[in-house]
């Protein structure tokens, strides 16, 4: 199941091997939420942690994200799994060096096309 959600870039951190074979990068936004406002922190992971390379402190963003969570040792742990994100204000994703938008970005149903007979199905 996936979510999305804006606000204001807040922090970006700097990407972390976990592992040999296992990268990391947090970011956390700061969104409205009656008086108060709310931080929320988001993971990337391997390649779309370069996702964050071309946004700034301070500008709005909008996140899709999908939830996860997991049990190790007894305990649990939700993190906030981000693959898409976009600028605020009309604006596309901007153009990622080293990420292909077709292996960062999943399609969505804007992306269905329109007026095509697409049943090639032989059934």
């Amino acid at each position: 199941m996936s979510f999305e959600i804006e606000g204001k870039l807040f922090r970006k951190f700097d990407t972390e091997s976990k592992s040999s074979s296992f990268q990391a990068r947090e970011f956390v936004i700061e969104i409205q939420d009656g008086n108060y406002p709310q931080m929320i922190k988001f993971q990337l992971t391997q390649d779309r942690c370069a996702l964050l390379d071309d946004y700034e402190e301070g500008h709005p963003i909008k996140v899709h994200f999908d939830l996860r969570g997991r049990e190790w040792q007894g305990k649990y742990f939700t993190n906030l799994n981000a693959w898409r994100l976009e600028k605020v204000g009309g604006n596309d994703a901007p153009q990622r060096a080293g990420v292909s938008s077709e292996a960062s970005d999943f399609p969505s149903a804007d992306d269905e096309p329109m007026g095509m007979d697409t049943d090639d199905l032989p059934f």
